[in-house]
């Protein structure tokens, strides 16, 4: 029988945050920054007949939470929304706060509780070495993986000192 044979050396490497991005605008800014400006300089490619991107968005979600308090200022309940895009987590936390009989079946005020929102991306890279990387990004940690080059961590490690919502 043969045996298995390595044929590389595939790594993950974390980094946790000092304090959560601030929102999910400072979030979006991050994410929308390395899709437009491409700070590892990756590059485009070819997987059989199909065109990629250098860096390209593979997932996203946001979560936002909804808190009811009633007159004495306890939590009578929450509601929470998971979305796909910034845009729909904006209106549809907008929608919930607006929604008066949703406030009255709670027994409560609505708050947004952004404290307690969560967001999430993943960005498939290109290096220009021919490596496919993902970076994972969430309101607390980076998480890079799938890489082989020490280079490119240290490539995304350099970036990311350079990005105050980063720290």
């Amino acid at each position: 029988m043969a045996n298995f044979v390595q044929s590389g050396v595939v790594k993950t490497a974390v980094r946790d945050l000092a304090a959560p991005i601030a929102n999910v605008a400072a979030f979006a800014e991050v994410v929308d920054d390395v899709l437009t400006n491409n700070p590892f300089g990756c590059t485009a490619y070819q997987v059989g007949t199909e065109n990629h991107a250098a860096v390209e968005k593979s997932r996203e979600y946001y979560t936002g939470r909804i808190a009811y308090e009633n007159g004495e200022a306890e939590t009578v309940g929450t509601v929470s929304v998971k979305c796909l895009t910034v845009a729909a987590y904006t209106a549809n936390i907008a929608t919930v706060l607006g929604n008066a009989a949703l406030a009255t079946a709670m027994g409560g005020t609505g708050a947004h509780a952004t404290d307690d929102d969560s967001f999430s991306a993943a960005l498939r890279c290109h290096a220009a070495n021919g490596e496919v990387f993902t970076l994972a990004l969430s309101r607390t940690k980076l998480t890079l993986s799938s890489y082989e080059d020490d280079a490119i961590r240290s490539t995304v490690e350099n970036w990311a000192d350079a990005v105050p919502a980063l720290a």
